[in-house]
């Protein structure tokens, strides 16, 4: 394996391992999230005869050494009217395989009809979370990394969790509350006197998102992402265009961190791809190009239920 300067992984390691702290580990970020909602919210539900599949791939802070690469794949379906049901996975690494975090998680959604199209969804999910470090290739300008604990050893863990959340949504809006890991973890013990280190901590999320119907053609999409974690809280703030139901354009604003442009087109009634670049507004802007970010979609209409004409907002 290729030496590897310590020096050169800029943020990311630091990010997950901090000497002498207990530290919360952020769950992998999304700017589309949107599109993404349910991993982020178990809750998550549609009311439509349709098996939603999709991934997404995010490479971020392109140039910087060892910046994080994060795969999901996500599906999506009812079962009956007041059930539905999903499979999330997500693959995240950071420091050229330094650090590779594997999720796989099942959802299920009970869904309440209220008045009108209002729905009210309460879901669970439950799965596991693999982690595993490898520093054996690391070249410190010290010479010796034994005494540091944060890279004297390596990590292989393998972890069950479980979250909840709630949804509320109608034809034109949503709003969501959810904790996706309710146990946390830490990855490094409390050795030597040495505090704990590469913690992971709760994380809550609350979502919402409005369609405002401007014209035959025009659809105005705000969106709202809120996540709080144990020493970093994050919110996203995203307005979209949809143009005819089928091209998207936005932007969007991630709080002291950075702003992106959002495109998204409907190739088909069943296809839609979409794509986002992230520009950095920290310090660390200087060490990277941004960050890039592509999603696909598939609706696939569920056998003898008809065809659902009209579109996914969200």
């Amino acid at each position: 394996m290729m030496f590897l300067s310590l020096r050169k992984i800029v943020l990311p390691i630091a990010v997950l391992i901090l000497t002498s702290t207990v530290f919360a580990q952020q769950d992998p970020e999304f700017t589309q999230y949107m599109y993404n909602m349910s991993v982020v919210n178990p809750a998550y539900a549609t009311a439509r005869p349709v098996l939603n599949i999709g991934a997404l791939y995010r490479t971020q802070w392109v140039g910087a050494e060892g910046a994080p690469r994060t795969m999901t794949f996500f599906a999506h379906t009812p079962l009956g009217k007041k059930v539905e049901v999903g499979l999330s996975a997500i693959s995240d690494e950071i420091g050229n395989g330094a650090k590779k975090e594997n999720n796989v998680y099942a959802d299920a959604a009970y869904v309440l009809s209220l008045n009108g199209d209002h729905k009210l969804s309460f879901g669970i999910k439950a799965g596991f979370t693999s982690f595993d470090t490898n520093f054996n290739g690391f070249q410190f300008e010290s010479g010796d990394a034994s005494t540091d604990e944060a890279f004297a050893r390596n990590v292989n863990m393998f972890k069950p969790n479980f979250g909840a959340g709630i949804y509320y949504f109608t034809n034109s809006y949503y709003a969501g509350i959810s904790v996706p890991n309710f146990l946390a973890s830490k990855h490094i013990e409390e050795r030597n006197g040495i505090n704990a280190f590469g913690s992971e901590d709760v994380h809550f999320f609350a979502t919402a998102g409005y369609v405002f119907e401007l014209s035959d053609s025009f659809k105005f999409k705000p969106a709202v992402l809120a996540k709080f974690v144990k020493g970093s809280n994050s919110f996203d703030f995203t307005a979209n265009v949809l143009f005819r139901d089928r091209f998207e354009l936005g932007a969007a604003y991630r709080l002291d961190d950075a702003v992106s442009a959002l495109a998204n087109v409907r190739v088909t009634p069943a296809i839609r791809i979409g794509y986002a670049y992230d520009y950095t507004l920290s310090n660390f802007g200087q060490f990277n190009s941004g960050t890039h970010e592509i999603f696909l979609l598939f609706d696939i209409y569920m056998i003898g239920k008809g065809r659902d004409k009209s579109p996914r907002f969200f």
